[in-house]
Parts: C-alpha cells; structure tokens; sequence
C-alpha cells in the first residue's frame, strides 16, 4: 500500500496531491484568508482559470455579475465553494487529462452523484460543513480513482482479470496491487490529511455521526441508482433518508431525483460533461435506455470462443481427454462463447440419491458449490432436474412450448436460483446417467435466444460423448 502511495504522490499525481492538500489544510485554519486561497489557486495558470470559469457559470452565479479575479469569486460565491470548485478542477484534471479508462469514468460520475446527493443530504441535518460532506463523498474512492487514473500496466492487468468470468473484484484488486482499494483508500486520505470527515467515512464506528451518515447515504444512492430508481435497494435507501432527515418518503425520493438531476449541471460545469451520459437519468423513457446500455456492456457472446470451444470438445471425443479440461471447456464456452451469464453442472451423488452441484460458473454461484442441492426422486413433488435427466432432453423453461411443465419449477428451485427463462439438459455418458446441466441470464435480466439454446444443445451432446469416451477407456 505504502508503495503504491509514494508512486501516486510522487510520480503520477503530485500537482494533484499538492493542491487538494494546501486546499484542505485552508478548511482547518480558523482564519484562513481570501489571498491565502487564492494564493495556492494563482500558482496553476490553468487551474486558475478553470476555476474562474466554473465562478462564472448560471449554477455558482446566476446574477451573471462578471469574476475575472480569485478574490473577487471568493466575494461573490464564498469560501467554502471556491475552494470545493478548485478541490474538484482540480481532480478532473489530475485524472481525465490523459486517455480516461471507461472504469475511470465510472467510477468518477458515481464519486460526483454521490457527493451532490450527500451535501443535499447534509443540508436537512447540518448547518454547516455541507462542503466538507460534499468532497469526502467525492474522494470517498479516491484510491480506485487514482488507480484508474494512473495504474498503467496494472490497471491493464486487473481491467483483463476483471473481465473473466466469476471473478470476485475484491480478490482481484488483491493480486494485482497487494492490496485493496479500501486500504488504498485510507492510505491517501491519511497522506493528503483530507479531514476527519473523509476519514470517519471508511469507519464504521463513526456512522451515527450525521456529516458521515450523510456521505454514507450519498455513495450508497450513487451505486443503487445504476439498478434503477424503482429498484429494492432504492426503496430501502428512500426510507433511510426519509428517517434521517424527517421528511416524507415522497419528498426523499424527490430530493434524490433533484439531486441526480443537479449532478448533471455539476459535472458539465466543471468541465466533466462526458461524464453525464454516466449519471442516472431521471425521465423515465432515458432511465429505460441507460438500464438497456449497461446490459448491453454485460458479458456478450463470443462467437470465436464458441467456435474453439465446440473444436476442442470435439477433439476431445477420440482423444479421451481428463474430466476436468472436459468440463472447463465446457463452462468456458456456454459462459464466455455463448454468453450465458450463470452455468452449473448438477452431478448425481450420495448414491446417486440427490443432485449437487459439481462446477459453476457466473457472478454469484460460487455458493452453490456449497448450498445447492435437490433429491434425485421426489415423489410427492417432482422437479424439472429429475424430469429432464429422465426424459434425456434439452428444455428451454419460461417459453410457451414450456409453460406445461412450470409446476415443476419448485419453491426450493426458485429460493436457489431466481426466477425467469432458463435452459436445461440432461447429461449422459453413453446410456450412463451423469447429472444435469443448468444455464440462465438472470444477472442482468435479458432474455435467453434461439441461437444461445442451440449452443447449449450442441455442449450438452458433445460434452456426453467426451464422457463417454473417458468411460470407455
């Protein structure tokens, strides 16, 4: 972690860690002056008039009543909001100067929702530090963003780790920095002595603190609303703010809406306004549309990965290859090939008494490993893995040809699994009965197609005649 602060300090970021330090610092004075700030303001030329410029927009000066000078903007729309401008220039520069990584421009459209809808937050239960809230929320992943920003080569490496399939982010960000975002977080918040406001945010012993709690709700909004306004996240957060400041849920949603939309001027005001297309939209027809857009940045079918996939499995019927590169290469081409989002193999076992899951792959289905399982025969409820593995068919559930056999997607199914299209398939081993294999697209919501069912076909057949194979020998 250490190392990786002496290179942001000192090869990547140093004007950045100066200026966001010497502005800090003026917030802790109790009699900072006007040429004090404009002092450390006047040193970048460009900075400079950067700030003028966002003094001079209708969001800061809606009388219009021209700034050419520093002091003058301090006059005119105080202290405290020169010095955030500056503060948030000066980030955007630091980070956007070079060529901005998509996950850099994420994460730092999320950083400026969150610290608009905190300080808004803020001004129902704070008389003052609303600025404070406002730049704590804003660096409150000042590491990642530093990372995105400056990492090189080993922001190549995790943005490749990130993109494998069932990868854990956490344990990801690990192998390739030694360390964590959080940490990373905390270690460059202590380095640029950003305040104990930004620090009490990364602590959960300080959350009854109301400028914390406020930063706290404003992060949380900012990553809930890219699932939509209406979704259950949001609905919690909704009742949340409605109890922390005393209004009513109505007027909460409203303000976070507002504040959403606020964002948007924000950002184009401080010169960020490739960033707005990443802010959550509140019209309900565009909200509609980025959902769509996002899916659409979800795990895609590969038609080459398919294609190699379904090669190796054929070479692998006469070359009896190991159960283990069958079964990988199997997941592999269903996942990444054919695009299906979650992939399980159900193998029989315990005598073959019930179904337990054998590999996985897909965001979340780690714990399958450990939690799913269904009896083999089930009388008094029969269910759609034992139908399928006696029938020997392949079958696309949540289709019409399939609403006959929706009785036999179980409540116990439904708890593990989610509810929505799915496909499923026996899979054998000669006339030997193996298990099943299951495959959704419930992450994201989209709809399973025609040709992704004939792809799981195709696996399923190759993938018994592989097995086959190997039992033979």
């Amino acid at each position: 972690m250490q190392a990786w602060i002496d290179r942001l300090n000192q090869a990547e970021l140093p004007a950045l860690a100066a200026v966001v330090q010497d502005l800090h610092r003026l917030s802790q004075a109790d009699k900072s002056s006007v040429q004090q700030l404009a002092d450390v303001l006047l040193r970048d030329a460009s900075l400079t008039s950067k700030v003028l410029r966002v003094g001079n927009s209708a969001y800061y000066n809606p009388s219009q009543e021209a700034i050419r000078t520093i002091s003058r903007a301090i006059v005119l729309i105080g202290f405290d909001n020169v010095r955030l401008i500056g503060m948030s220039v000066s980030l955007i520069d630091g980070l956007m100067t070079r060529a901005p990584r998509e996950q850099l421009q994420m994460l730092l459209a999320r950083s400026f929702h969150a610290a608009v809808q905190a300080r808004n937050i803020a001004g129902y239960v704070l008389t003052r530090n609303q600025e404070e809230v406002f730049i704590a929320a804003l660096l409150n992943q000042v590491g990642e963003l530093a990372f995105w920003g400056c990492g090189g080569e080993q922001a190549d490496e995790l943005a490749a780790a990130l993109d494998q399939p069932g990868v854990n982010p956490d344990h990801a960000a690990r192998d390739v920095l030694g360390t964590s975002f959080r940490q990373l977080t905390l270690g460059l918040v202590k380095s640029w002595n950003l305040g104990e406001i930004a620090s009490l945010a990364h602590s959960s012993s300080s959350q009854n603190d109301p400028a914390v709690r406020a930063v706290s709700l404003g992060v949380k909004i900012s990553e809930a609303a890219l699932d939509g306004w209406d979704s259950p996240a949001m609905e919690a957060l909704v009742a949340q703010i409605a109890d922390f400041t005393g209004i009513s849920r109505e007027d909460a949603l409203r303000q976070m809406l507002e504040s959403a939309e606020e964002t948007v001027k924000v950002a184009t005001t401080f010169g960020a306004g490739k960033l707005c297309r990443l802010i959550p939209n509140t019209d309900p027809e565009q909200i509609k549309l980025q959902q769509q857009e996002r899916k659409a940045r979800l795990l895609q079918p590969n038609l080459l990965v398919l294609q190699q996939a379904l090669q190796d499995l054929g070479m692998m019927v006469s070359k009896k290859a190991d159960v283990g590169l069958i079964l990988d290469t199997l997941l592999k081409g269903l996942h990444q090939g054919a695009g299906l989002e979650r992939v399980m193999l159900a193998v029989l076992a315990d005598g073959q008494s019930r179904f337990r899951a054998k590999r996985v792959v897909g965001e979340g289905t780690e714990t399958w490993l450990e939690t799913f399982q269904l009896p083999a025969t089930q009388l008094e409820q029969p269910h759609i893995f034992s139908y399928a593995l006696r029938n020997r068919e392949a079958l696309w559930l949540g289709v019409p040809a399939s609403y006959n056999l929706n009785e036999l997607v179980t409540l116990p199914m439904r708890q593990a699994l989610g509810q929505g299209m799915f496909f499923i398939a026996p899979i054998l081993a000669g006339t030997r009965e193996i298990g099943v294999l299951y495959a959704d697209c419930r992450l994201s919501g989209r709809a399973l197609k025609h040709e992704q069912f004939v792809a799981f076909q195709r696996f399923t057949q190759l993938t018994g005649r592989c097995l086959e194979a190997v039992s033979k020998r």
